[in-house]
């Protein structure tokens, strides 16, 4: 397998007489309908068409996340792209994301100087419809909401506090996060807002002139590195709510740039639902507005659907050679062998993230298709993949690894979202009518629904003039009496997981049994803690599993890990690695916020533990989080000859059996389960590792 450069599959692309026909036709300022569209094929036209004709192309997209994936695409393919990213809330609401309000005026900026000759080639300007149909200021007004500072610049430290101030940042006595600014004699530090990809900056004044510019580390708040100069972007929106002060962004660009518009009815559709929903229109452009614009604004306009519908009026009608993947096997040997088939019929380039993904599919190759020598790696993102058929040249199948596999893809760019789970709502939802659970005040009861309700005022305090209805949790207690929970304080109930046997017996709210109960238990606890030091000192005197040294597969399995780890995350894998390697037990706790990243450092020491021969537990306290273990699981583990499963309430008995069965068999290498791996039933043919996730919800006897 040889690594092909972008430019020799892109070039043949562009070589294709359908691309060149509407490369034609739209410099010819022709109205035209491009069909066939599949996968990611809209993405990489736009780009081939800015590289033809030297000249931009807007990309208008119906999602958000639409936008997000081409901008990923184009930059991985060295084709120059930007983004115009909408105010994800409807108008009228004042909660705007600063990150995304700055983003919008440094793009703005940007459109401007693409009046003249854009520096690295003419870029695609991609836009979800959302994006077009919410106003931008006025370039008169750009002046007020960003500036740039450069070295050597002469300016008066109270006149720039006092723009910052007014363009919406806070003063504070040290920055803490976006929208920052403190003062310190000559010395003024700086947090713009997040879209601006500008880190915290400190300006060090002589007199009126600006000396030094630094960017800062937060941890430390010492000056790093030096840099000439920064541009300040307003983190306010006043701007965006007066009509007169606001312009379409299409009215910025060149006209001379050509628009595609990626599946008609679906832009069209989402134009139409986002205005409805809106409940002040104020600096909004309507869909026939903006629509208009993209028709009668640009040189060209191009309509590019995957089927015909929406296509009337057109000069110009081509349809792309473009054609969907095939379904790849689940099983791996099967899935590489169906690659090295569809080579059979052209040359195929597997767009992977990251440089260890291509080596793993090199080793993949070799094992299971030694003969495919028409297969290439490349790196880059590909969101979804597709089948261009040039006529009278070899086919061109462009395959996303993550797609090859199977696998859940991990964004990995400025368009990435971090997302926050909450352990509190995952007990939540793994809560059914008629379990038990315990309240930390009240004790044991049933769970009997959900009901909605208006809140009481607290004793002394006055009621809403207008309460809102709340949702409240149903807890039944001893003697039928009922006890509603706010949805609120969720927090303050969990699932029953005790050792009793059969039904528990319910508690009685403002009784004494409960308070009893409690000190029982912590005086149990005392005993209980002596037994445990007991056991670790047994422990201590045992021999455990001594797992060897990084192999070539952990080092490529870690590095397909599509972020950044963060030093922490290193120091705590050393750690893991380090107790692996002991000839002792090993019995490590991490601790972590949501988005420590402990679920990988879990994955990487699980992945070791396979390699070696061994099974892993993986214990977690709600069927919720298993199953999202085991997609997480699977999806890390795909392309390595590992079986990961899970047992849960969401299993059928025959399923939960065949896995018990398997994992006896030694057939399964990571299991994955609440509760139920405790079991009797659950025996292992060789457990090398046992990982619980938040130890604190299970008892310390399990």
């Amino acid at each position: 397998m040889n690594d092909l450069a972008p430019p020799a599959w892109l070039a043949a692309m562009a070589s294709d007489e359908a691309v060149a026909g509407l490369a034609r036709a739209l410099a010819e300022g022709r109205r035209c309908v491009a069909t066939g569209a599949v996968g990611s094929s809209t993405a990489v036209l736009a780009g081939l068409l800015a590289r033809s004709l030297a000249r931009p192309i807007v990309l208008v997209v119906a999602h958000i996340d639409d936008a997000d994936d081409a901008l990923e695409e184009l930059q991985g393919l060295g084709m120059p792209a930007i983004r115009l990213p909408a105010l994800e809330v409807l108008p009228g609401e004042t909660d705007v994301a600063l990150d995304l309000f700055a983003e919008r005026i440094a793009v703005q900026r940007q459109a401007l100087g693409l009046r003249d000759a854009p520096a690295g080639g003419a870029p695609v300007v991609i836009a979800p419809v959302q994006a077009l149909m919410q106003g931008v200021p006025v370039p008169d007004r750009l002046a007020d909401l960003a500036r740039t500072v450069r070295v050597g610049g002469r300016h008066r430290l109270t006149d720039l506090a006092a723009w910052l101030t007014g363009a919406g940042y806070s003063r504070v006595d040290a920055i803490e996060e976006p929208g920052d600014f403190a003062v310190r004699g000559g010395i003024l530090d700086i947090f713009p807002p997040g879209g601006t990809a500008q880190a915290p900056v400190r300006l060090d004044f002589f007199g009126d002139e600006i000396e030094r510019i630094n960017e800062i580390d937060l941890e430390t708040m010492g000056s790093d590195r030096r840099i000439d100069s920064v541009e300040l972007i307003a983190s306010r929106i006043d701007a965006v709510r007066d009509e007169r002060a606001t312009i379409n962004f299409l009215e910025l660009l060149p006209t001379d740039a050509c628009a595609l518009l990626a599946e008609t009815l679906e832009v069209v559709e989402q134009a139409r639902g986002y205005y409805e929903r809106a409940t002040d229109s104020r600096g909004l452009y309507g869909p026939p507005a903006v629509l208009k614009l993209l028709e009668s604004r640009f040189a060209g306009f191009a309509e590019v659907n995957q089927f015909s519908a929406g296509a009337s009026g057109a000069d110009v009608r081509i349809d792309l050679p473009v054609s969907p993947l095939p379904e790849f096997s689940r099983e791996l040997g099967q899935a590489v062998g169906e690659l090295a088939e569809l080579s059979a019929g052209g040359r195929v380039v597997v767009a992977c993230q990251k440089e260890a993904e291509t080596q793993r599919l090199r080793e993949l190759l070799a094992e299971h298709a030694p003969g495919a020598a028409t297969v290439a790696a490349q790196l880059a993102y590909i969101h979804r993949g597709f089948i261009w058929r040039s006529e009278g040249a070899d086919a061109l199948a462009l395959v996303p690894y993550h797609e090859l596999l199977h696998r859940v893809e991990a964004r990995r760019g400025a368009a990435s979202r971090r997302l926050r789970a909450g352990r509190a709502m995952d007990t939540f939802l793994d809560l059914s009518v008629g379990d038990y659970v315990v309240h930390a005040d009240h004790g044991i009861a049933v769970f009997t629904g959900l009901k909605l309700m208006k809140p009481k005022p607290l004793p002394g305090k006055l009621a809403p003039r207008s309460p809102e209805p709340e949702e409240y949790l149903v807890l039944e207690f001893a003697g039928k009496s009922r006890y509603y929970v706010p949805a609120t304080t969720i927090d303050q109930v969990q699932k029953y997981v005790g050792g009793f046997h059969g039904k528990p017996p319910l508690s009685t709210i403002g009784g004494q049994k409960w308070k009893a109960q409690k000190e029982r238990v912590a005086e149990g606890v005392r005993d209980l803690a002596a037994e445990m030091l007991r056991v670790r000192a047994a422990r201590e005197s045992m021999p455990g599993v001594r797992y060897p040294a990084d192999t070539a597969w952990q080092r490529e399995f870690e590095a397909e890990f599509p972020f950044e780890e963060t030093e922490d995350q290193l120091a705590a894998l050393a750690e893991i690695k380090k107790d692996m390697s002991s000839e002792r037990p090993m019995d490590r706790l991490i601790c972590g916020d949501v988005g420590f990243g402990k679920t990988e450092l879990a994955i990487r020491a699980a992945f070791k533990a396979c390699e070696f021969g061994k099974q892993i537990a993986v214990l977690v306290p709600t069927t919720v989080l298993a199953e999202q273990h085991e997609r997480t699981f699977r999806s890390r583990f795909a392309d390595y000859p590992f079986r990961v499963a899970s047992i849960s309430r969401f299993k059928t008995q025959k399923e939960a059996n065949d896995t018990l069965a398997a994992l006896r068999r030694g057939q399964i290498d990571v299991i994955i389960g609440t509760h139920r791996l405790l079991s009797n039933d659950v025996k292992f043919a060789d457990l090398g590792l046992v990982i619980v996730d938040e130890e604190q919800r299970f008892g310390v006897e399990h």
